[in-house]
């Protein structure tokens, strides 16, 4: 797979990035773990979520995203060092405090995300 500079990171990504707001929101963790297999093994090596998906839908909370790809790397060792996620923080989440883009509040959310995504990076 051809691979492109993200910007002037320092990272090179497959040309395609995989939008994971659908997880745990219109698709299960079974389904969304087969999408993330198949995406990976064709070749593709970078995932998209947010804090806040998918928190607009009824009976979500926001973190499912991060909760299920947490869970997705959990189970697949190594897997982790094969893929780039980029997660977004500062939408509102619903409760006092859990928005914006105050130092404060990003050092907190960043936490949150690795958390849920069960990786310290």
């Amino acid at each position: 797979m051809m691979t492109r500079p993200l910007g002037k990171t320092g990272f090179s990504i497959a040309p395609l990035v995989f939008g994971g707001n659908v997880f745990g929101w219109t698709i299960d963790e079974k389904t969304s773990f087969a999408l993330l297999d198949a995406f990976v093994d064709h070749g593709f090596d970078a995932i998209d979520t947010a804090d806040v998906y998918s928190r607009w839908a009824e009976g979500i909370q926001g973190g499912e995203s991060e909760t299920i790809i947490g869970r997705w790397l959990q189970a697949r060792p190594g897997m982790r060092d094969k893929v780039k996620i980029f997660t977004k923080v500062g939408s509102d989440l619903g409760l006092p405090g859990h928005k914006g883009l105050s130092k404060a509040w990003i050092q907190q959310a960043v936490d949150d995300s690795l958390r849920r995504l069960n990786t310290d990076y």
